[in-house]
């Protein structure tokens, strides 16, 4: 009357199944934890910029703080752009400040140092009475657009999802 409920399968299929089962659940215990590539970066630009610290990460920024700017962070993936690098200091700029966008540029983007240092300090002098208070412009495949209040100066360097 009482049914057997085990399933009658050939001895083969019997001995390779658990084999099989437990050779899947270690791949995938044994597989790494990706990371977010924005918090790589921020972590990298911590680890080789004197003074740089990882605050924390939300909705694919990730905020920095450094000695030289008011405000410092790295954006991941937005519609238009792959990666951006947003920096605000005060209007009467400091080389120190200079320095650390072209450092930091040049880590995020792999462009040379000397180059995002000339791209951020052209697009950051160019404001003014002629030119305005809000400069874009192009340098080395870089998009920089600056910025300016009464107190405070900004500079956002992007590159577009299509380079």
């Amino acid at each position: 009357m009482t049914r057997r409920l085990r399933l009658d399968l050939p001895f083969r299929v019997r001995s390779i199944l658990p084999a099989a089962l437990l050779a899947l659940t270690a791949a995938f215990a044994a597989a790494p934890a990706h990371a977010d590539p924005c918090e790589d970066i921020a972590k990298q630009l911590a680890g080789q910029i004197d003074g740089l610290k990882v605050n924390f990460t939300a909705a694919n920024i990730t905020y920095l703080t450094h000695p030289a700017a008011k405000e410092l962070s790295l954006g991941c993936r937005g519609k238009d752009y792959s990666v951006e690098l947003y920096a605000k200091t005060d209007r009467k700029m400091k080389p120190e400040f200079f320095n650390l966008v072209g450092s930091a540029a040049a880590l995020v983007f792999t462009v040379p140092k000397d180059d995002t240092q000339t791209g951020t300090t052209r697009c950051l002098k160019r404001m003014g009475i002629l030119r305005g208070d809000k400069v874009t412009m192009r340098y080395k495949r870089l998009n920089l657009e600056c910025a300016r209040t009464k107190t405070e100066a900004s500079i956002t360097i992007r590159r577009g999802n299509s380079e």
